[in-house]
């Protein structure tokens, strides 16, 4: 039996891409555990969807701290204590700290519900991306899958799925249509990384 590789994932709403994504490590028999689900939200969608599968939940916010450094320990603190390998960002509306994005580095993924590098940024987020990309008259977009860096959908593309924009389309119904492409696209590029970590633990064991 292979070792687990621990992910966590945080979420700042109902979790709809931490669900699919259990489903779908679960469903594959992938080594890739999630261990942790963490939010700065005090009781989000996400942790009762967490709580059914018996996983760990975890509030966590600045606002919960007087000031940037004793957060940023906090949350270090909380991934090195459940062994966190892999950063999973599905619909988290906070910039993750330096320490954290230094300490996991190539191993944070985001999802975003665009086509980067277009429709990306501060604020582009929710219904404001679908807005906008109806708005600048598109006929297609989808789903994103990036390493994370310092900055706000910057990192490294890692895969994309396309969807039609319809005539009709609301953001609503854009967006949708685009959530599905992320549920499909999302455990895909997760189940990739947890097989290169395992490939390369392995190296590291033989060295």
């Amino acid at each position: 039996m292979r070792q687990p590789v621990h992910i966590a994932v945080f979420a700042s709403g109902r979790g709809s891409n931490f669900q699919a994504l259990h489903r779908a490590l679960v469903a594959a028999g992938s080594p890739g555990t999630i261990a942790l689900c963490v939010s700065n939200n005090p009781n989000p969608g996400a942790f009762d969807i967490a709580r059914q599968h018996g996983i760990p939940t975890a509030r966590l916010s600045p606002t919960m701290f007087p000031e940037a450094e004793p957060y940023e320990s906090a949350l270090v603190q909380l991934l090195t204590d459940h062994a966190i390998q892999i950063i999973v960002l599905a619909g988290y509306m906070r910039r993750l700290p330096l320490a954290v994005v230094r300490g996991w580095e190539g191993k944070i993924l985001n999802v975003h519900p665009a086509l980067l590098p277009d429709f990306g940024g501060q604020g582009m987020y929710g219904m404001n991306v679908h807005q906008a990309v109806i708005a600048a008259r598109r006929t297609e977009s989808g789903a994103t899958v990036h390493l994370v860096d310092q900055e706000y959908d910057t990192g490294a593309i890692i895969a994309q799925e396309r969807v039609p924009v319809l005539p009709d389309d609301t953001p609503e119904t854009l967006a949708a249509r685009v959530l599905q492409a992320e549920h499909h696209l999302l455990p895909q590029v997760v189940m990739e990384m947890v097989e290169r970590e395992l490939e390369n633990g392995n190296r590291r064991g033989t060295e």
